[in-house]
């Protein structure tokens, strides 16, 4: 928003000293003035005021700018710049060559979703407030027979067996989320983490991306057989990593690696006011000295009228078109491989594929051990989730009995912030998933994911896709968060304003009495995550990085 700052030293060898310009120089000298840049700042202030108001001095010094800019060469231009500020150049909705609507389309915005997002946002039925579970629901912490114990020792030897034998007729893939900005990895800035050269292992630097294929490469050559590894991407982060793994050659990976475009995105929102004042007033605040508090209070007073002349639960369009979109939260994952096609890719290559592992980019530890995989299909269940024991940096819910069932519940659910410290388990996302399965849950076939792909039925196919991922999307919580936007504008000017924007999340399908889910107790090394870079140390000195060397194939 600003041009860089020179700075320029000299040794002043007078100290302060001032010159006095005075309206009595010869004809043709220069008129007394400040320097240009201090009437761009006061001009535009002075100008929006009624000039009989002003005091003599002022408007003496305005006229004799004013005759100065038509006289001297050095003020030519100096119209322009300020009209520029008194009157901003309007938003424009593009981003290169496309505008807003563009993007939306081409990132599968779905608007009958929104409107219904919309539509219960602005009735009450989801908000702050309603993220949490009801005050009233019994959580409890889960008892030992909840959970299947696969911590080193505790493995039967016979899941190895079945995983190895599954793994060898082709019937697992690996799927990695790496759809996010990391805005937390960087403390603000956004980055595409996955191609972070995060740790030096092997000898070298490497990326979340390379560790990940190299885990799926030594798993490939156990099984000999080679493992198909997908990469969810977003609008954000779809092009740099296929510009690095065409650069790369996929690191030389043996086996098919996929990137599964992101097709589900969100339009921001403009934020309902009971959830600016939830935020202000009822969750948890820094009282600061009383000057700051009068100031802070003014301010949000100020945004919260803002929302309510902007209309309540009305789209966000008033910035640059990539600040105006949202991601829709790691539920959609799954089932955007299902509309954008890369499962039944997939599937047609490889009609045996019987399970997915999913898990995110930071959880560096997550690969296709064969007895995990055995134990998960012996199982029988359609989605086997894997948690860790608890360490009190782990924040963000956990395992927990809900009213009698167990199930996944995220931070944001709950009802009383000290709850989620008497939880044993920590849910690390890293997920088995049955795809038969899931796709009964959602009421569909392998044939209706093949048939979408296929030119003749394909529009029929998209519809009966869609509709039933909105079907089960609509029995999972709908979370509302706050988030704050920037808008320049003008010469380097920037308001900060509130949006609301909603996601679903994974998790979540544990609460589904229709869809089996277990819970596999897994060692800390494999599922602890790495979301801020402050956590490399301890990643390092615990064993970590050793335990994740131990995985890989360069």
């Amino acid at each position: 928003a600003m041009e860089p700052v020179v700075y320029d030293f000299r040794i002043n060898e007078n100290g302060t000293v001032a010159d006095l310009l005075s309206d009595d120089d010869p004809k043709g000298a220069p008129l007394p003035l400040m320097p240009k840049g201090y009437y761009l700042l006061l001009a535009p202030k002075l100008l929006r005021q009624d000039l009989k108001s002003l005091a003599p001095a002022k408007r003496i010094e305005l006229d004799k700018f004013a005759a100065a800019c038509r006289t001297q060469p050095e003020l030519r231009g100096v119209v322009q710049e300020l009209f520029d500020a008194l009157l901003p150049r309007g938003r424009d909705e593009r981003a290169g060559d496309q505008s807003l609507d563009d993007l939306l389309s081409e990132n599968g915005f779905d608007r009958e979703a929104h409107e219904q997002v919309r539509g219960d946002l602005k009735a009450g039925r989801i908000g702050l407030a309603q993220n949490r579970l009801p005050a009233n629901s019994m959580i409890e912490d889960v008892q030992s027979g909840d959970v299947l114990d696969a911590t080193h020792g505790k493995r039967d030897g016979n899941f190895r067996d079945i995983g190895l034998a599954a793994l060898r007729n082709g019937e697992a893939a690996v799927v990695t989320l790496a759809a996010g900005a990391a805005s937390r990895w960087t403390q603000g800035a956004g980055v595409v983490k996955s191609l972070h050269p995060f740790c030096k292992l092997g000898g070298r630097h490497r990326t979340f991306l390379e560790t990940h294929l190299a885990k799926s490469r030594r798993i490939s050559r156990i099984a000999g057989a080679p493992v198909p590894h997908i990469f969810t991407t977003s609008y954000l982060t779809n092009e740099p990593i296929a510009r690095i793994l065409a650069a790369r050659k996929n690191y030389g990976y043996e086996g098919p690696v996929l990137l599964s475009r992101g097709k589900s995105v969100g339009l921001r929102l403009i934020p309902a006011a009971r959830d600016l004042r939830f935020a202000w007033e009822e969750m948890p605040q820094q009282v600061l000295d009383e000057q700051q508090q009068k100031v802070r209070d003014s301010l949000r007073k100020a945004l919260v009228g803002w929302a309510e002349g902007a209309g309540e639960a009305g789209d966000y369009r008033d910035n640059l078109p990539l600040q105006c979109l949202h991601p829709v939260g790691h539920f959609y994952e799954i089932p955007n491989l299902l509309r954008n096609g890369t499962l039944a890719a997939l599937l047609r290559e490889r009609p045996q594929l019987r399970t997915l592992l999913l898990h995110n980019i930071d959880t560096t530890g997550a690969n296709l051990d064969p007895a995990l995989l055995g134990q998960h299909l012996a199982s029988g269940a359609t989605l086997s989730f894997e948690v860790i024991t608890r360490r009190l940096e782990d924040r963000g819910g956990g395992l927990a009995r809900v009213d009698g069932r167990v199930r996944l519940v995220e931070g944001l659910a709950m009802p009383r912030e000290e709850l989620e410290f008497g939880l044993t388990y920590y849910n690390t996302l890293t997920t088995w998933i049955d795809i038969d399965g899931l796709l009964a849950a959602m009421q569909l076939t392998r044939d209706d994911v093949l048939r979408a792909g296929q030119a003749s039925t394909s529009a029929q196919c998209d519809d009966k896709i869609t509709a039933a991922i909105r079907a089960l999307a609509a029995k999972v919580p709908t979370y509302i968060t706050l988030k704050e936007v920037k808008k320049r504008w003008g010469h380097g000017q920037e308001d900060i304003f509130p949006v609301a924007q909603f996601e679903k999340l994974w998790g979540d399908l544990t609460a589904l009495p229709e869809i089996q889910s277990n819970f596999l107790v897994v060692p800390r090394l494999r599922g602890q995550q790495l979301k801020e870079q402050a956590q490399l140390d301890g990643w390092l000195r615990d064993g970590s990085a050793a335990y994740v060397e131990s995985l890989c194939e360069w």
